[in-house]
């Protein structure tokens, strides 16, 4: 049987797609060349926020902040704040646009039409279509990345070719063979690579880690051997591949869009998940949305 997760990656090139024909028409709200803007989110939606940010700044749109949204900091002065919540009911979203109601503009981007945080927020961007069954995100995330992306003038065409590609392609060759797992990015996709290894902790319990590239060998080197996969998400730093190899670990650099890669991590813990018994639809202790009261 066929478990949501599974259905609603094999879904995200469509959904790219219609993500980036979106980006093109006109939604008020989203931040504009030269606003300061903070971006917030939780759990997923907070390192899509951290992607999101480094691409904008990179793109010379403007300064860009992320943040968990319990961890904004109080009184900073921004243009915008951009709220990213699949659900719309996150307490710590909703808490934080109650109290910036009236003092700087807010925008949520969200999958639900009836929750509260189309109210809560000054404009709202709906993506119902992108929306999920699943307690573990996926398209939803990738989906409005590739909104945020377009939108910043960039093409995401090879990603959106690429991803139909890590729908259908063989995981990496030996890479079900670990069982601890490093992710690695730079600039951008430190964001994913942060967001691969907290889908393969809620799938499929694995060991796994994240960092920025250049800091993996600032001391996380040392837990790798035998076990270990090491994944990185667009170029590496020079000689790390031949590092990691004197290691035993094994190197993973999927030839595609980073974001597609994420496509395949996505895959990579749903694999895993159901070698280990596990129902990825129903991941330990977790819900599909943080609700605090």
């Amino acid at each position: 049987m066929t478990t949501h997760v599974e259905t609603e990656i094999a879904d995200q090139p469509a959904c790219w797609q219609r993500a980036a024909e979106l980006a093109s028409t006109s939604l008020p709200g989203l931040p504009e060349a030269g606003e300061r803007v903070a971006v917030v989110g939780c759990g997923t939606s907070w390192f899509v926020a951290q992607a999101y940010a480094a691409l904008r700044e990179g793109a010379g749109q403007g300064e860009t902040d992320a943040f968990a949204a319990s961890e904004t900091p109080a009184g900073r002065r921004y243009d915008r704040v951009l709220a990213l919540s699949r659900s719309g009911t996150t307490t710590e979203i909703l808490d934080l646009l109650a109290e910036l109601r009236g003092t700087v503009p807010t925008t949520a981007i969200t999958g639900d039409q009836d929750s509260p945080v189309m109210t809560a927020a000054d404009e709202v961007v709906l993506l119902d279509f992108a929306d999920e069954r699943s307690v573990v995100q996926t398209r939803f995330a990738t989906t409005t990345l590739t909104l945020l992306r377009a939108r910043l003038g960039l093409d995401v065409s090879k990603a959106v070719a690429d991803a139909r590609r890590a729908v259908g392609e063989p995981l990496p060759a030996g890479v079900t063979d670990r069982t601890q797992f490093t992710f690695l990015g730079t600039g951008w996709t430190v964001g994913l690579a942060a967001e691969a290894a907290l889908k393969m902790r809620e799938a499929s319990l694995s060991w796994t880690e994240s960092y920025p590239a250049k800091e993996y060998r600032h001391g996380p080197i040392a837990i790798t051997d035998e076990r270990s996969a090491v994944w990185v998400f667009g170029p590496a730093p020079e000689g790390l591949e031949e590092q990691v190899a004197a290691t035993g670990g094994l190197w993973v650099q999927p030839d595609l869009d980073p974001l597609a890669s994420l496509v395949l991590a996505q895959r990579l813990a749903v694999s895993l998940a159901a070698a280990r018994g596990l129902d990825p639809d129903v991941p330990r202790h977790l819900t599909r949305s943080v609700i605090l009261r």
